[in-house]
């Protein structure tokens, strides 16, 4: 090895320890300040709204997944950061429903990183088995491509003994449809309760408290042989009204959907309301985002 090779590799090795020193004391510095900012108080749950991704890369002249790449990797850096932090619920609005509105080349790109990152929260070395986290994807997750979907499938079920903190990915989403799904699945739940209660309280040939309906043979009997009792149509007149009355304390007990039935069969049900939202663009604009999150 000649004079001058010697000496690269001296160079090469004398930047790799510098870089790995570099490295070390940032990793030190990072520690030192979490360790001071965590001494006040720390938010339960933070939520990100992904922005301003295209027009980083427009700005920069690059492909437009380029920029939706940038803006993963740099969520990621945060996302470590929280959880050193001891955040525990940590949401991101990935994809919202609005986005299937972009050029299809676009949504392409869009899903097939998607489906890349998500892959990547399987391997070993990931941030999720680093830090224990459950993984929840919440919105319509029919609309996605059938690979897309089949990997969040297979990341949910992967992470669902992981307890030490939880990150929600919203892909898919928009708060309307969350709200619609939400009294739709409340609705449902309501209706078999009546259905049930009906159930209990009419007998088997549909009368109520186990009568078999209105007894009228009596009544017929009497007209065909042209007798008319008032005593017997008073009878059936407050049977009337007992049944009337009957029914009447049956629809007060009905059961009827309640804000806290939507707010359990919400999307983000699994965590408590956000402390704070993020949008990484700087805009203040919730963009269909966690509509009932302060109810």
């Amino acid at each position: 090895m000649t004079e001058e090779n010697s000496a690269i590799v001296a160079s090469q090795s004398s930047a790799i320890g510098a870089s790995q020193s570099l490295g070390a004391l940032g990793s030190f510095l990072r520690k030192c300040l979490f360790s001071a900012v965590s001494v006040g108080p720390i938010p339960e749950h933070i939520a990100f709204i992904m922005d301003g991704n295209r027009r980083y890369a427009k700005k920069r002249n690059l492909p437009a997944g380029e920029g939706h790449r940038a803006g993963f990797l740099s969520f990621m850096s945060v996302l470590r950061y929280c959880y050193e932090l001891l955040v525990k619920y940590v949401t991101v609005s990935a994809f919202g429903t609005d986005n299937f509105k972009r050029p299809s080349d676009e949504v392409q790109i869009l899903m097939d990183l998607l489906q890349e990152q998500i892959e990547g929260l399987l391997e070993r070395e990931s941030i999720v088995n680093q830090y224990g986290i459950r993984v929840y994807f919440i919105g319509n997750l029919k609309l996605l491509n059938e690979s897309v979907r089949d990997a969040a499938e297979k990341a949910t079920k992967a992470t669902v003994n992981n307890s030490k903190a939880v990150l929600l990915i919203c892909v898919a989403y928009s708060s309307r449809d969350e709200i619609v799904h939400a009294v739709q699945e409340s609705s449902y739940e309501k209706r078999n309760e009546i259905q049930a209660q009906i159930k209990r309280t009419r007998g088997g040939n549909g009368g109520l408290d186990g009568e078999a309906g209105l007894d009228t043979s009596e009544a017929c009997n009497e007209r065909v042989e042209g007798e008319k009792k008032e005593n017997t149509m008073v009878k059936h007149v407050e049977k009337d009204e007992g049944e009337i009355q009957e029914s009447g304390k049956q629809l007060q007990n009905v059961p009827v959907v309640k804000v806290v039935d939507v707010e359990r069969h919400m999307y983000v049900a699994v965590a408590p309301d956000p402390n704070i939202v993020i949008r990484t663009s700087g805009e203040t604009r919730l963009s269909k985002f966690s509509a009932l999150a302060n109810f």
